[in-house]
């Protein structure tokens, strides 16, 4: 009997829209592309991620030091408060197709549990999201030091719903070879497109380790109700 879905967080359900007017990298004068090449090193992104550091203001220091530039405190503090703002905006404004699924997941009698790769910027503002009274569990890599697809994650969130592989899903845009770590545990997979369009050798890769694909996020329901007849 079908009891459980795991949701990935970020471009499943929801997305990171930087804000129009300003963001981290006008602070530094470069473009978005080598600050995210930075800010998205595997290295720092490692430490920060798996809770090896947490302190916010720690995170961005890191990241420039990594650039070799000299920026002043102030600076500093300003990329801090665009980042925090960012994660903020993309957590409290949730589309309400999304919403409206959860909500009759939940109707179902079926629980929610969050696994995500997150540093604690990312998921700052989790409590004051609209999501985060639609699920019972939050497992956030940073807090557990472990990250998808590791087994030790999807475990602990298996543990924590007190559920089975037979008896769960797990839902994701397939970044960071989430759907094949969920598949290896014997979890069925659900393959979404909703948020984030994907290059198409990346999407064949990710689609081999997916039980159900959608693209429109209404099909997470269907797929459920397939799934949960098996």
């Amino acid at each position: 009997m079908l009891d459980t879905i795991f949701f990935d967080l970020f471009h499943t359900l929801v997305t990171l829209d930087g804000n129009n007017s300003r963001n981290e990298y006008d602070v530094l004068n470069i473009s978005k592309d080598e600050w995210e090449k930075y800010a998205e090193d595997k290295e720092l992104y490692f430490l920060r991620a798996t809770g090896k550091e947490k302190d916010p203001r720690k995170i961005i220091e890191s990241i420039i030091d990594k650039m070799g530039l000299e920026v002043k405190d102030d600076e500093i503090d300003e990329i801090l408060e665009l980042r925090k703002r960012k994660f903020e905006r993309s957590l409290l404004n949730i589309d309400t197709a999304i919403l409206d699924v959860l909500k009759d997941i939940k109707k179902k009698g079926i629980k929610l549990c969050l696994i995500s790769n997150a540093d604690t910027i990312d998921v700052m503002y989790w409590k004051q999201s609209p999501l985060s009274n639609l699920f019972d569990e939050a497992i956030f890599s940073y807090e557990v030091g472990y990250l998808k697809p590791q087994a030790e994650i999807y475990n602990l969130a298996l543990k924590s719903m007190n559920t089975i592989p037979e008896r769960s899903i797990f839902v994701g845009d397939g970044g960071s070879d989430e759907l094949k770590g969920a598949k290896e545990l014997g979890i069925k997979t659900i393959f979404t497109r909703y948020l984030i369009e994907k290059e198409e050798e990346e999407y064949r890769k990710i689609k081999q380790f997916a039980d159900y694909y959608v693209q429109d996020f209404n099909e997470i329901l269907s797929a459920i109700d397939i799934q949960a007849a098996v």
